[in-house]
C-alpha cells in the first residue's frame, strides 16, 4: 500500500505539541495529523498567529515531519461550531493541508440534530472548497455511527469536497460493528482513515495501541487495498480516556502501532 501513514497528535492529548512531535517522529512516522480542537486538544490554536504557525512549521521541519491532515472538530449543528470549522479550514490553507477532519456534533457529540447540521454543512463545504480543502466527516456520534450511516449522509450532502474519515474503532464504540465488516462500502467516499484499535464493545472506551486491541488489521487493510484506497491515514490512540497514561506509555504505544502497521505493509 502506498498510503500516507501519520501519527495523530491527539494521541498526546494531555501533553504538548513538542512531546507529540518527538514521540511520533521517534516511532518512525514521517507524517502527522495535527489537532486543533477547541476545549480538547489544542496543539494548533484555532486563532494561531502567523508567528505561532511559523513556529509550528519549524517544529515539523526539525522532526522531519509533514502535516497530512488537521483535526478540527467542532459542533457543526451550531453556528458557533461552523465559525470554528472555518477557522480550522483557514489553518489548513496556511499550513498547506488539504484534509480537515471533523464530525457532525464535534468531539463531545451525543444526541445530534441532523436538521441543524444540514442547515450548516453546505456553507462550510463552500468555504472549504474555495480554499482547496476537503471536509472529512468522521465516523463518530449517532448520525455517522457506522460506515453505512456515513455513506448515506455523504450522499445526502452531495458535495464533492465533503467525504468520510473512517475511524476503525469508533464504528464499534458508536455503532456496534466491526471495522473489517463495515469499512468496504465507504471506500469510494473516503478522504481519510483513523487507524484506531479497540478492546471494548458498544459504548466501551478502551482504545490501545494498534495491534493491542481486537481489530483484524489484515482484513481491514486488505479491504482498503483491494478496493483501491490510496489516501492518508493516521494512528490515533485514546487509551481509556482521562487520566492519560504517563508520557513513556504514549511513546511506547506509538512505537508499537507503527511497527504493527509496518508489518502489514504500511510505512
Amino acid at each position: 500500500m502506498n498510503n500516507i501513514l501519520a501519527g495523530h497528535t491527539n494521541s498526546y492529548h494531555t501533553y504538548g505539541l513538542d512531546e507529540a512531535l518527538e514521540g511520533i517522529a521517534r516511532a518512525g512516522f514521517k507524517y502527522v495529523e495535527l489537532s486543533a480542537v477547541r476545549g480538547w486538544t489544542e496543539h494548533v490554536p484555532l486563532e494561531a498567529t502567523d508567528g505561532q504557525l511559523a513556529a509550528i512549521k519549524a517544529k515539523l521541519e526539525h522532526w522531519g515531519l509533514h502535516a497530512s491532515a488537521l483535526s478540527g472538530h467542532s459542533d457543526l449543528t451550531t453556528a458557533e461550531g461552523v465559525v470554528d470549522g472555518k477557522k480550522a479550514v483557514d489553518l489548513c490553507q496556511k499550513l498547506g493541508i488539504t484534509v480537515m477532519n471533523t464530525a457532525v456534533g464535534g468531539h463531545a457529540s451525543k444526541a445530534e440534530d441532523k436538521a441543524a447540521f444540514m442547515q450548516h454543512i453546505h456553507d462550510l463545504a463552500d468555504y472549504a472548497a474555495q480554499r482547496g480543502v476537503i471536509v472529512s466527516l468522521e465516523v463518530h456520534g449517532d448520525i455517522m455511527a457506522t460506515g453505512a450511516k456515513a455513506v448515506a449522509l455523504i450522499r445526502e450532502i452531495d458535495r464533492s469536497n465533503v467525504l468520510v474519515n473512517y475511524d476503525t474503532a469508533n464504528c464499534m464504540y458508536y455503532g456496534g460493528v466491526n471495522a473489517a465488516d463495515d469499512i468496504g462500502p465507504t471506500v469510494p467516499y473516503l478522504a481519510h482513515v483513523h487507524l484506531k484499535d479497540g478492546r471494548g464493545g458498544l459504548g466501551q472506551w478502551d482504545f490501545p495501541a494498534v495491534g493491542e486491541g481486537h481489530n483484524d488489521w489484515a482484513r481491514i487493510l486488505g479491504v482498503l487495498a483491494e478496493d483501491g484506497y490510496r489516501g492518508p491515514m493516521s494512528v490515533e490512540i485514546e487509551f481509556q480516556g482521562l487520566p492519560w497514561p504517563p508520557l513513556e506509555e504514549v511513546h511506547r504505544s506509538m512505537r508499537v502501532s507503527y511497527a504493527t502497521l509496518r508489518a502489514h505493509g504500511l510505512a
